[in-house]
């Protein structure tokens, strides 16, 4: 690994450093930021250091993605990719031009979403069959909740037909849809998935991302799958991985794997998109079903007891509120039996998190809960007219995602992505938590950019008051950026005012107006180490 000469000053851009509001270079040595201030200043300083000229450039932070799936996002990158289909017959016409390009290989398509096209529904199995050529096929709906397959596919696995959530035309869910999964799984060599893997990793660096969660467990990846990745991880100038595995009870497994935690997508439910996810009443759009609850808050209190007692983080995928009323109780039962500091000292975590209540947040606030949640699910399903609205209806429909609410709880947020669901795109993240489609419940901008940033470091069990942060003593984990304008949110409005008076104290952003451009990465570091070079100067 190529190493930064030692020590290095960087100068002549804006640095995003609480050590100093009008801070223009800082200086590092190895993997440590060491100063942090004025041009002038750090020339006199450090005048035989290596001189790296940011020519006006923006330095933040690098930014951690605290929910992901590198593998299907990798395999989206190079492989069939439907997040872009306008309609059913878009779709089966990118599934007829991969199976003819590929014969004979594995269809592993991801990222259709039947709400935004005109027909209003996915491709029965036997339209697919046509398209795909008698070759097997597995296409994953965008919330990975639910998905497609081929007869091909499907024949592969005869108990397919007798699991939960079968469909003779349809879409697969639930049990049957993890059983075809793990069969297209099986399809792919150890050499497509680290294909995959380096894909995703250096998508997410030249985004800016020096660190990600990755969400594994038995229903959704493998351990195989999972221990490549973090090994990966150690060996190429890439992100750093966080592993979570999401089973009940798997300590033996977790300490094999070295992993953070048994978290991540450990599900109590599923999706709003394939009405899977846990509701109190029937979704709208279906009353046939209120979605599906796959555990209880005994097996909840029972896995976060165990969790607490062994140093592991515990967690779940939670969404509908009826899984997340679940998952309070569980935490409730397993207060009664560790104790309320034991239990918070355990710094468990909930993935998404999108239908709870007040009184629901400053419960979870109390256990130490941190909330890993998705800005951008609001910006592509939110709003009146939104997914969330057709399945849901108003006003229950508006009311998901609620940023403000939890921060005011005092719950941690750390941001993500949940790639392939939406993708790596960290500065139009944080423009969606302040943005919320729904006003008031969104997040100023510099609460939004720290919980995509020290936010997910605090979510791994990362808090020593540096990293995360520009500042003396801080990892030299950074990003430089092309950037605009510098502004300050105004105390007193968190969107629309904004100032530029450095008198503030608190170091700016850029722009996050709707129609802002976003800033554009131009370097990438990792505790000294360069994971993305734009090709810039800097």
């Amino acid at each position: 690994m190529t190493r930064m000469k030692l020590p290095t000053l960087l100068h002549g851009g804006r640095i995003h450093s609480q050590a100093s509001s009008d801070a223009t270079a800082m200086a590092v040595e190895g993997d440590t930021i060491v100063w942090v201030g004025q041009d002038a200043v750090g020339k006199a300083l450090y005048r035989d250091a290596e001189q790296v000229d940011l020519a006006g450039a923006f330095v933040t932070p690098a930014f951690v993605d605290a929910h992901v799936h590198a593998t299907s996002a990798g395999l989206q990158i190079e492989g069939l990719d439907l997040a872009g289909c306008g309609s059913l017959t878009e779709c089966l016409d990118a599934v007829r031009r991969f199976t003819t390009a590929n014969p004979g290989a594995l269809a592993w398509g991801q990222g259709w979403d039947e709400t935004k096209w005109p027909e209003g529904r996915p491709p029965t199995r036997a339209e697919l069959d046509v398209a795909a050529g008698g070759e097997a096929v597995y296409l994953s709906r965008i919330d990975v909740h639910s998905a497609l397959a081929s007869s091909a596919l499907i024949d592969r696995v005869h108990s397919t037909r007798d699991a939960v959530g079968w469909s003779a035309d349809g879409p697969l869910t639930q049990e049957a849809h993890h059983h075809v999964r793990r069969a297209a799984q099986r399809s792919l060599t150890a050499s497509q998935r680290r294909s995959a893997q380096t894909a995703f990793l250096r998508r997410a660096a030249a985004n800016g991302i020096a660190s990600v969660h990755e969400c594994a467990g038995p229903d959704i990846s493998s351990a195989e799958d999972l221990s490549e990745l973090i090994e990966l991880s150690t060996v190429e100038d890439v992100p750093e991985v966080i592993g979570y595995w999401g089973e009940l009870n798997a300590f033996e497994t977790a300490k094999e794997l070295g992993v953070r935690g048994l978290a991540g997508d450990l599900f109590v439910d599923g999706a709003i998109g394939s009405r899977t996810a846990a509701l109190c009443a029937p979704y709208t759009d279906r009353s046939d079903t209120s979605g599906a609850l796959y555990l209880r808050a005994d097996d909840i209190a029972e896995h976060l007891v165990g969790c607490t007692r062994a140093g592991l983080q515990g967690g779940f995928h939670v969404i509908g509120d009826a899984a997340v009323a679940e998952v309070v109780e569980g935490f409730a039962l397993a207060e009664k039996v560790v104790g309320a500091h034991a239990l918070s000292a355990g710094r468990h975590r909930l993935e998404h998190l999108e239908m709870v209540t007040s009184e629901q947040a400053e419960r979870l606030a109390a256990w130490g809960v941190t909330a890993s949640m998705q800005p951008l699910f609001d910006a592509e399903w939110g709003g009146a007219e939104g997914m969330y609205a057709q399945r849901l209806g108003l006003p229950r429909g508006a009311q998901l995602n609620p940023f403000s609410q939890l921060a005011a709880a005092g719950i941690v947020l750390a941001f993500g992505s949940d790639v392939p669901v939406t993708p790596v795109a960290p500065w139009a993240t944080v423009r969606a938590a302040v943005h919320h489609r729904t006003s008031g419940l969104g997040v100023s901008p510099r609460a939004a950019f720290t919980a995509h940033t020290r936010g997910g470091w605090r979510a791994c069990g990362v808090n020593d008051g540096v990293t995360g942060t520009i500042k003396p003593g801080a990892p030299a984990t950074y990003a430089v950026w092309e950037a605009g304008e510098l502004v300050v949110a105004a105390p007193d409005n968190r969107v629309q005012r904004w100032s530029t008076d450095p008198r503030s104290g608190v170091p700016g952003l850029p722009r996050l107006d709707v129609d802002a451009p976003l800033p554009r990465c131009t370097r990438t570091v990792r505790s000294g180490r360069t994971i993305y070079d734009g090709g810039s100067s800097q």
